[in-house]
């Protein structure tokens, strides 16, 4: 719709990506990329850690990881990430959000899209109602499938927490690839609570969105990638995994 349009700017540059989704659903994630490289690409962004070790979001240039054994804490320059999309986030008009559960904030946000056919970050500043969000065990060799890792996964809930929420919504030519829709990572201000959002009810908050028509895969080059023929026939395994395991929170 032209009001849509004309909130949502169409940035230059591109949504970067290492590595893809159905590499870490076949258990191929042994390398990965820098902090410090990730940071040439994007000032914005989600990906996990090292193992699947948690999960980690780039917000205003910085770093952070989220695991199941300590508070989230900013990630040093070294340290690595197997799977990431980032992007540089321009300026864009805030919209404001009061009251909404997942299903009203993905219509939301799927109303503001410049195209179903373009990629789109989104960014959310304010105070959480309900937050549940889920961290993986970091793993060791040999590396299982993400669908078994995540049947462990820890969840967290918390309500009343001010935070910044970041992701993605891709469009769904591209699952396997990526995460189809809406992909989105949760911090707490007070750096007490993270992870990836599995459901969510906002109390309060301004959510902003802008579009790329560009996307930038960079590929691992370690021998067991490179030696792993990819085949994607697991759609319904990435939505379990990556949606929402449980009903929603009670009304």
């Amino acid at each position: 719709m032209p009001s849509g349009e004309r909130r949502t700017p169409l940035l230059p540059g591109a949504v970067t990506q290492f590595a893809v989704l159905d590499a870490l659903m076949g258990g191929v994630y042994s390398s990965g990329i820098s902090v410090s490289e990730l940071r040439q690409s994007g000032d914005t962004g989600i990906g996990c850690c090292e193992g699947l070790g948690g999960e980690v979001l780039l917000i205003d240039g910085e770093a952070f990881e989220c695991t199941v054994d300590a508070a989230p804490r900013r990630m040093r320059d070294e340290e690595t990430l197997p799977f990431a999309d980032v992007c540089f986030f321009g300026s864009s008009v805030g919209e404001r959000i009061v009251d909404a559960d997942f299903e009203a904030l993905t219509a939301t946000v799927e109303r503001r899209l410049r195209s179903r056919n373009l990629f789109h970050v989104v960014r959310i500043d304010g105070v959480m109602a309900r937050v549940r969000t889920r961290v993986t065990a970091r793993q060791v060799p040999p590396l299982r499938p993400l669908a078994e890792v995540a049947a462990e996964q820890v969840e967290t809930e918390t309500v009343e927490r001010a935070g910044v929420i970041v992701g993605f919504w891709m469009p769904r030519i591209y699952q396997g690839i990526t995460v189809a829709a809406l992909h989105l990572h949760f911090l707490s201000d007070d750096r007490a609570i993270g992870g990836h959002v599995l459901d969510v009810r906002v109390g309060e908050a301004v959510l902003r969105v802008a579009a790329f028509a560009q996307f930038s895969l960079r590929l691992p080059l370690d021998e067991e990638f490179l030696s792993t023929e990819l085949t994607h026939d697991e759609d319904h395994r990435i939505t379990a995994i990556e949606g929402r395991a449980r009903p929603s929170f009670a009304e």
